[in-house]
């Protein structure tokens, strides 16, 4: 029997298919295998690098999150030291009032000034609580600043009696005044670069997203602001 020769061409073409159609079907399960592999691969680079990310986000939380409440406790302590100078000078006034009274009872007008003055001072109470509210803050600073005004008055009235400026009650109840005063300056500077820190802290990276997260109440803080003698060696003159 002898084959035609479009028969041994269809042969030919089932032997080649016999022959390299396993070899197909490995290609397509070694091509499956690599997409496989791939899409693993990419899949472990995609969960290390939300790894890299959550710790890395982790680490600057744990790393930052004492610093607000470190820096609120610095900026209450260096107001409590404002309020305490404030308070020794008021404490100061009545006998220095009553010293310069005994040389210059005529001066009423000074006298109620300065009493009014401190009268003010003590009605207006600013706590850590309120530190953040800048209209106290303002009543604060503008009582002080009246204060100051009526005792550098009383200080021109002591200038026309020289017997009361030798009193010797009366140079000690100054010399502490001054003292005072100075302790004033430094004590609002350092409330001023503290709260400075603080706000700055809130308001920069990465701060700012750990108050967002870890201290949602922390808020921006009032503070003085400094005079150029404040920004200056504190010195007082009488």
């Amino acid at each position: 029997m002898f084959l035609h020769k479009r028969d041994y061409s269809l042969l030919l073409l089932k032997i080649i298919n016999l022959f390299f159609n396993p070899l197909y079907q490995f290609n397509d399960i070694f091509y499956n295998m690599y997409k496989l592999k791939k899409r693993q691969k990419m899949k472990k680079i995609f969960i290390f690098t939300i790894f890299i990310i959550a710790s890395s986000f982790i680490y600057i939380l744990m790393n930052n999150y004492n610093n607000i409440p470190k820096l609120d406790e610095e900026v209450n302590e260096k107001w409590s030291q404002v309020q305490n100078q404030y308070k020794r000078r008021a404490d100061l006034i009545p006998n220095l009032v009553e010293t310069v009274k005994a040389y210059a009872q005529h001066e009423k007008s000074t006298f109620v000034e300065v009493t009014e003055a401190r009268s003010k001072v003590s009605q207006i109470n600013v706590s850590e609580n309120t530190l953040n509210n800048p209209e106290i803050m303002q009543q604060f600073s503008n009582a002080q600043a009246g204060l100051s005004s009526a005792l550098s008055k009383l200080m021109v009235v002591v200038e026309k009696y020289p017997e009361l400026k030798a009193n010797e009650n009366f140079k000690a109840l100054q010399s502490q005044l001054e003292g005072t005063e100075n302790r004033i300056s430094v004590a609002r500077r350092d409330f001023i670069e503290s709260v400075k820190k603080y706000n700055i802290e809130l308001r920069t990276m990465p701060g700012k997203l750990v108050a967002a997260i870890a201290h949602p109440d922390a808020k921006i803080k009032e503070t003085f602001k400094a005079s150029e003698a404040e920004q200056e060696a504190p010195k007082v003159k009488f």
